[in-house]
């Protein structure tokens, strides 16, 4: 038995018993059959496939953040895999001549900042390299609502094949961009930061969208720079001893990276001063954490938040975390901090709606009759 499809997109076949079975080439996975033990192959993502993966970011308007492991072409490629299943379109197959060549057109259907140019080439690429696509529009450009602001050209069938994958990337890249641009406009002259609040296997490109939309990278994962939250400080006993354990890690190890430390009371930023006159640390960064207290008609109370910022006296920065909105980021802002974060960058995004069609005046005729272009 063979599953396969013929799309432009090959999958790295296991042999098992004389049968060839195709998965994409890094995914981990594990077959088990009654009465047998489990047969398990792995397959890691890794930093060096990247590596390996002919991708440049030299010529993108704005490049993705890094990351030691993330496989970039891993994921798209586990992002087609998962749209073709064992089978691939048969839709496609069954209304589309192969070699049928068109032209289809990227139609924004609301305004916004567009966002994954760059990654919908690489998954076009990754589909049929002999696909041609143009832009009139860059990461980071603001799209209206009716625009066309690209296109694709080639085989319809592997055309319509990423068609899904590509917008799906797309629009929720530009729905992150979007929301960051109007944040990060109200929250000047702090900047803005997103999370680790990321959908699982996306955050390299949660964050990318980040980027795109003119906010700040906070730390990328667990790797990358100590945070040493409420949860570890109840753990160590406190403050000044979760302090001086890191610094006791950091300096065992021969680390050098950014600390950031939360605190929840005037009190504790009160603590992470006094330590640090005390003694040679490696803090970089205070979070105030839920200093900023919503009211009833709706505003916030940010006193406790500039009393904090007042006590801090630029000797380190600032990160103002918890109860930030749209709505509230620019009072936030005003407080003196160096930084705001919010999760809603990427916890729950609206996506931007945006299509690809091949038949665009069509489009618009529905798009206009529904409000939508």
């Amino acid at each position: 038995m063979e599953l396969t499809y013929k799309q432009g997109y090959s999958l790295q076949p296991f042999h098992f018993r004389n049968q060839s079975i195709r998965f994409p080439p890094s995914l981990s996975f594990s077959l088990k059959f009654q009465g047998q033990s489990k047969l398990r192959r792995v397959v890691k993502m890794s930093a060096t496939e990247v590596t390996n993966s002919r991708i440049s970011y030299e010529s993108f308007a704005i490049k993705p953040p890094l990351h030691p492991t993330y496989d970039l072409k891993g994921i798209i490629k586990l992002a087609l895999a998962e749209d073709a299943g064992d089978r691939g379109d048969i839709t496609c197959m069954a209304t589309i001549p192969f070699d049928m060549e068109v032209e289809a057109y990227f139609l924004a259907k609301e305004d916004g900042i567009v966002a994954g140019i760059a990654l919908a080439e690489m998954i076009f690429n990754e589909v049929d390299p002999s696909l041609k696509v143009e832009w009139s529009k860059k990461d980071g450009d603001f799209v209206h609502k009716g625009l066309q602001f690209g296109k694709v050209y080639g085989r319809a069938h592997n055309i319509v094949v990423a068609e899904r994958v590509v917008l799906n990337f797309m629009q929720r890249m530009s729905g992150i961009a979007t929301l960051t641009k109007a944040m990060a406009n109200a929250a000047s002259p702090a900047y803005i930061l997103e999370t680790r609040k990321t959908a699982p296997c996306l955050r390299l490109l949660d964050k990318w969208a980040v980027l795109i939309g003119g906010g700040r990278n906070h730390r990328m994962g667990l790797f990358d720079m100590v945070m040493i939250k409420d949860n570890h400080i109840s753990t160590a006993g406190g403050v000044t001893n979760a302090l001086k354990a890191v610094d006791l890690y950091l300096e065992k190890n021969n680390l050098q990276l950014e600390v950031e430390v939360e605190t929840r009371t005037l009190e504790e930023v009160e603590e992470v001063l006094h330590y640090a006159s005390q003694t040679k640390t490696s803090v970089t960064r205070i979070m105030l954490d839920n200093m900023v207290v919503p009211l009833p008609n709706g505003d916030v109370d940010i006193s406790m938040l500039k009393d904090a910022v007042r006590l801090v006296n630029g000797r380190f920065e600032t990160e103002a975390s918890g109860n930030v909105t749209i709505d509230t980021v620019h009072k936030i802002g005003q407080s003196g901090v160096t930084y705001i974060s919010s999760g809603s960058l990427t916890h729950s995004v609206k996506a931007l709606d945006i299509s690809l069609k091949i038949d665009t005046e069509l489009a618009l005729k529905v798009g206009r009759r529904t409000g939508r272009a």
